[in-house]
């Protein structure tokens, strides 16, 4: 660990949790030790935290109280009694699931990607809980403080302390979707010529700078890892990635309500953070499938107590790896063997720009006079867009989406948008978002 690491770790960031109130640090030792422990002692923690969690629910949550849910001895069988949580229905009882004043909570917003977006709050403490694990994630790639990244993501405007921390971690943060062509060949150019040791970001779009890093012949980029999240690392993104820029892959899988669940350690498989949540992979019937087997991702989290969120339907397919004794896993958490989430894609216009899921419900989320979207590309010079229209859509709603299109990838060409009754869901039981018949 360089001078800089340490001071990094052991004066500046605990002094920035001072000033806010934060507890990231103390979360992050708190999990690299943890990580340590054997699956026996794993298990144990989780099922005492279900435990904790059910009683506090039931006594001091309204929504779960009145619920007059049948208690269990064993834990994982009362919370079976549970119904499952979905982003409606926090929606419609979310005054009976928030412990405290939401204006003085921490608030969290999914990007709406599966069609409806979910909030969630938690306490600063219980945010630096998540914080703690995605950064152990990143020292599972190799990272450390102070070392140099490039991350994508999709809060453009840093702010003052946002900024200030992406100086001190050496982080040029650039935009995860509507990325234009000649502003990501810029940046590889200058990452020829200025290394960084790390890239991090939505898969979609570090696929996006491996490919134009192959189109124009960029060869000189390398990193020493590539950490990913938010969206799903296809094999061929993977492929394009580790083989473009030379290095390895390091997927995770969570979502920003705070559900921290699986990432990739020291093989391909994916380590559960059991002592975090509880995952179940149900049936269609809501039925536990057995491991092996593919099923739908129910997660419970098992460290935030101002939100419970308890048995929060997903909508995601996974298989949960069955146990193998003497595996020789590095890790004694238990493992996903694999990850279907969304069908994300990518539109790729004739002139090169791309646009990814999150470029589109960057715009639709403006929209509330429209319930739903699907984006469908057949060719490369024009794009579809069916809309379910709600209470108040109107022509001019079309005007503004293809304006926000336009003006994102600075280009003009055909944007057909039609009115429809139903839009069918993924395989997942997702909505739909987009649809490309390019090969």
């Amino acid at each position: 660990m360089s001078f800089y690491n340490k001071i990094l770790e052991k004066v500046i960031l605990p002094a920035g949790d001072a000033a806010l109130g934060t507890e990231y640090i103390k979360h992050l030792k708190y999990w690299r030790k943890l990580q340590l422990k054997s699956a026996d002692e794993l298990a144990s923690l989780q099922r005492d935290n279900l435990q904790k969690l059910l009683e506090h629910a039931t006594i001091n949550v309204p929504y779960f109280r009145d619920l007059n849910i049948r208690k269990e001895d064993d834990p994982y069988l009362w919370l079976k009694n549970f119904p499952q949580l979905t982003k409606r229905l926090i929606k419609d009882n979310i005054d009976g699931i928030v412990l405290g004043d939401k204006t003085k909570l921490h608030v969290e917003k999914s990007s709406g990607s599966s069609g409806f977006q979910g909030t969630v709050y938690m306490t600063k403490t219980e945010a630096s809980y998540t914080q703690a694990i995605q950064t152990l994630w990143w020292e599972w790639a190799g990272y450390k403080f102070g070392n140099s990244l490039m991350q994508t993501g999709i809060s453009p405007n840093r702010g003052l302390i946002k900024r200030a921390k992406d100086i001190l971690l050496r982080t040029d943060y650039v935009p995860a979707f509507n990325i234009p062509e000649e502003f990501a060949v810029k940046k590889l150019r200058e990452m020829e010529k200025s290394p960084k040791d790390h890239f991090g970001g939505y898969a979609s779009s570090l696929y996006v700078f491996a490919k134009t890093a192959k189109e124009h012949n960029i060869t000189g980029v390398r990193f020493k890892s590539v950490f990913s999240w938010g969206d799903k690392m296809f094999p061929h993104f993977r492929k394009l990635i580790e083989e473009q820029f030379q290095t390895k892959v390091f997927d995770s899988y969570g979502c920003t309500e705070g559900l921290m669940m699986a990432a990739q350690n020291d093989f391909e498989e994916y380590y559960i953070m059991t002592p975090h949540i509880h995952l179940e992979i149900l049936d269609k019937e809501g039925n536990e499938v057995p491991d092996g087997e593919l099923g739908y991702v129910v997660v419970t989290r098992l460290d935030c107590y101002t939100m419970p969120m308890i048995r929060y339907y997903l909508g995601d397919l996974a298989i949960k790896s069955p146990e193998k004794p003497g595996n020789g896993h590095k890790l004694g958490f238990p493992t996903l063997t694999k990850i279907i989430g969304r069908d994300t894609d990518i539109i790729k216009t004739a002139s090169g720009k791309y646009m990814v899921v999150h470029s589109f419900t960057g715009i639709f989320e403006h929209i509330p006079e429209i319930k739903q979207f699907r984006v469908i590309q057949r060719v490369y010079e024009e794009i579809e867009i069916e809309i379910i229209p709600d209470n108040g859509y109107n022509d001019t709603h079309m005007d503004f989406i293809r304006g926000k299109i336009h003006g994102y990838l600075k280009e003009e060409f055909p944007v057909h948008i039609r009115i429809v009754d139903f839009i069918p869901d993924t395989a997942s039981g997702k909505p739909q978002i987009i649809q490309s018949f390019i090969k």
